[in-house]
């Protein structure tokens, strides 16, 4: 592995090489490539945040190089491919994408870079500063570089507001004793235009709706101090309109709950909760909507206000637009108020929807087929924002390979019914006002599932769900089921699969408790919703308690186990933590990490994970270098046996890290490179498997790892993934690291895998 791991940077350094050299016999007679350049500041003094400084310099460095990629400027490459006579498709479509005309020496105008340097350090305080160049010439090629002098900069001796009418003066004072600008901060022209910004948003979240940051000034005083400092005066510019410095209040709202635009008729105004429902009875009920609507008559103007309340709205799933405008009142204006009138546009979504899916099924046990699923989806159901979704899906498969299970086929059935409503159902009264971010949601669903795999037996599975959901903020979520029951039958089982069940105790054992009651929480925060932030995060955990409720009423039944209802039931705790970070870092290139651990109990009335509570490793959003829940439990591998690999191996305990690097390619497609690392274990050893399956101190040991490439197809967010993964360690040769190639599985996703 030594050896080839060199072989590869021997090539890739002479590949490199050979594409710099291929460059520099295209350059011009008496042209150099521009390669950049870089910036030195000198000074006398102690500069504080310099290296912010020097970004900022950095940022106003004209003409930017041709771009590199892992030290090529393939940019540059195919421009110069282009040149020749007979270019080829390949080369005219990636100089399309891709190419870049080239930037030389002569490109560059040192005296002016120099000149915005100088304005960009007098910005900042530093006035009187000066710039220098000089060319760094090589044979082909030509970097500047430019030296900074620095003179000590001008510092704030006092920061006041300046003489204003009331009411304006009293509201901007109380702003600016907020202020972060401070007696010794360097005179700085962006701080000025942040502050600037800060009053103004505190100015409109209290009422002043035409006011405007232009509309103030500063203006710096150096005349009573000797070593550069100044007062900061902030002060309104002349000829200000007057209705820009005067609050204003809402003084009527309206809300068009079914508004159309082709028809904008008003059939009827009901009065609720000092709002104006219009077009809304025989639609949506005011009194379930008006709970979503943070604006008030006799309220200050409020952008931020306005922002919730058009959030609020567009949560209930009803409506496709939500359009919020004031109209002013002039005929009300005075010296010291405003008025508004609020007018709340609600355009509703269609009040059916018919949703369509086929989708393709590849699985690890050599199982292949396609899958259909409806789903009708009915809104604002009973005129409360209710939206009901019922799905029908209906799925073949057939085993093609594999020399024991050849021919045997599985076909499942699927009815779900889910009805959102968009507020709490709960026996006592709960005040809105407490959610301040979103109203959370009430979920009920009922689902019944049949799967029927021939030669071995049938399963029908019906669930049952109540919680609740709720955006506590922009990040976090939190889903809280309290009532989830699950019903599983095992029926018309072979003689072959009878033969199975006997053999493997566990397994036995997992599908013989049908009955699951308990109580599901999941919390989310979502940092990934900052999509130009350099430093992602996410997390969530859940929590899955079962059994404890319906173990008051259990009755034995002579086995040493209990029953409820005449069935027995699984008792159990479930947690798990999903934690992931994203570093971004140039144009669309991200370093996608994750780590997964998960850990069951069962207890009491179980001694065994029910089977579809269990954990699986390996596929598409696992480890992608082995197939769909084919890793594990441990270091078990029975490849004689045929049927080994037709059953979900499984476990209660998983742990799972990935990395991965996202980069894009043309257009739309996007390239990765990954490694994975997981496996899944049982905390109790199941005889079955020699206790090759339990969890020890070795487990770092006993991870199946893989590495490989892939394509993404990203259309808009939405992503079609295939990726490519070939492992090089599996738990079950615990004791060599081998690369095999030979062994490459392909993965197909929808969206990407963390």
């Amino acid at each position: 592995m030594k050896f080839t791991y060199k072989i590869g940077i021997i090539c890739s350094t002479i590949f490199m090489l050979l594409q710099s050299c291929a460059i520099d016999k295209y350059i011009s007679e008496g042209e150099k490539l521009y390669t950049g350049a870089t910036v030195e500041i000198k000074s006398d003094s102690v500069i504080q945040n310099v290296d912010q400084l020097k970004s900022v310099l950095e940022e106003a460095l004209r003409p930017k190089p041709n771009k590199k990629f892992l030290g090529m400027r393939l940019g540059l490459h195919y421009y110069y491919k282009m040149q020749q006579e007979n270019p080829g498709f390949i080369n005219r479509f990636l100089y399309k994408k891709l190419g870049e005309e080239p930037v030389y020496k002569s490109d560059v105008k040192p005296y002016e870079v120099e000149e915005i340097l100088v304005n960009r350090m007098e910005n900042r305080g530093f006035f009187y500063s000066d710039a220098t160049s000089e060319f760094d010439e090589k044979e082909k090629k030509a970097s500047a570089k430019y030296v900074v002098t620095a003179p000590s900069p001008y510092t704030i001796a006092q920061y006041q507001l300046d003489t204003l009418p009331q009411p304006i003066y009293s509201e901007i004072q109380k702003s600016v004793s907020q202020t972060k600008l401070s007696k010794g901060m360097r005179f700085d022209l962006s701080n000025m235009k942040m502050e600037r910004e800060r009053i103004d948003s505190d100015l409109k979240n209290n009422g002043y709706y035409n006011f405007n940051p232009s509309f103030l000034i500063f203006e710096a005083d150096t005349n009573q101090y000797d070593k550069k400092q100044f007062d900061l005066f902030l002060r309104l510019k002349d000829e200000v309109p007057k209705k820009s410095i005067v609050p204003y209040k809402i003084s009527k709202i309206n809300v068009y709950a079914n508004y159309d635009v082709q028809d904008s008729t008003e059939n009827d105004t009901v009065r609720f909760n000092q709002k104006n429902y219009i077009n809304s009875e025989d639609f949506f009920k005011p009194k379930y909507l008006d709970p979503f609507i943070t604006l008030e008559e006799g309220q200050y103007y409020s952008p931020e206000n306005s922002k919730n309340t058009a959030r609020r709205l567009s949560s209930i799933g009803a409506y496709k637009f939500v359009n919020i405008q004031y109209k002013e009142q002039d005929s009300l204006l005075s010296d010291s108020l405003g008025i508004l009138e609020a007018n709340i546009f609600l355009s509703p979504l269609n009040k059916r929807a018919i949703r369509a899916e086929l989708h393709a099924v590849s699985k690890s046990n050599n199982f292949a087929g396609p899958g259909l699923a409806f789903t009708l989806s009915n809104r604002n159901l009973f005129n409360g924002g209710e939206t009901i979704n019922t799905t029908a899906n209906v799925g073949y498969e057939v085993q093609a390979g594999g020399s024991g299970n050849s021919g045997k086929t599985s076909i499942d059935l699927g009815l779900k019914s889910e009805l959102i409503f968009p507020r709490v159902i709960f026996p006592l009264k709960i005040n809105n006002n407490f959610f301040e971010y979103a109203i959370p949601k009430t979920k009920t669903s009922v689902s019944i599932d049949y799967l029927s795999r021939t030669k071995l037996y049938a399963l029908l599975s019906g669930t049952a769900h109540f919680g609740y959901l709720w955006q506590a903020n922009r990040y976090v979520t939190h889903e809280i089921i309290p009532i989830s029951i699950n019903y599983t039958n095992l029926s018309n089982t072979t003689p072959e699969f009878d033969a199975i069940l006997e053999a493997n105790s566990f397994l036995k054992r997992s599908f013989e408790q049908q009955f699951i009651s308990g109580l599901n929480y999941s919390f989310t925060y979502n940092g990934m919703v900052d999509a130009t932030k350099t430093n992602q995060f996410f997390v969530n955990t859940t929590l899955d308690i079962a059994g404890n409720s319906v173990s008051i009423f259990g009755k034995d039944n002579g086995t040493g186990t209990k029953e409820f209802l005449g069935l027995e039931y699984a008792q159990y705790a479930k947690a798990d933590i999903d934690l992931r970070y994203h570093f971004n870092f140039g144009k669309e290139q991200v370093i996608a990490t994750r780590l997964f651990g998960g850990y069951g109990v069962p207890y009491g009335n179980s001694e065994v994970m029910p089977y579809v509570k269990q954990y699986f490793s390996g596929g598409p959003y696992s480890v992608r270098a082995f197939r769909i829940r084919s890793l594990g439990p441990g270091t078990y591998n029975d490849e004689n046996n045929p049927d080994s690999n037709y059953f979900d191996q499984t476990g209660n305990i998983r742990l799972e890290a990935n990395i991965e690097y996202r980069f894009p390619i043309i257009s739309f497609f996007k390239g990765a490179v990954f490694a994975d690392a997981g496996n899944i274990w049982n905390s109790k050893a199941n005889p079955s498997y020699d206790g090759k399956d339990k969890f020890t101190s070795n487990f770092i040991n006993e991870l199946g790892m893989g590495a490989g490439v892939g394509l993404r197809v990203d259309v808009q967010g939405f992503v079609i993934r295939f990726d490519f993964a070939a492992p090089f360690h599996d738990p079950a040769d615990s004791q060599n690291f081998n690369f095999d190639i030979n062994e490459t599985v392909f993965n197909f996703g929808i969206g990407y895998p963390f």
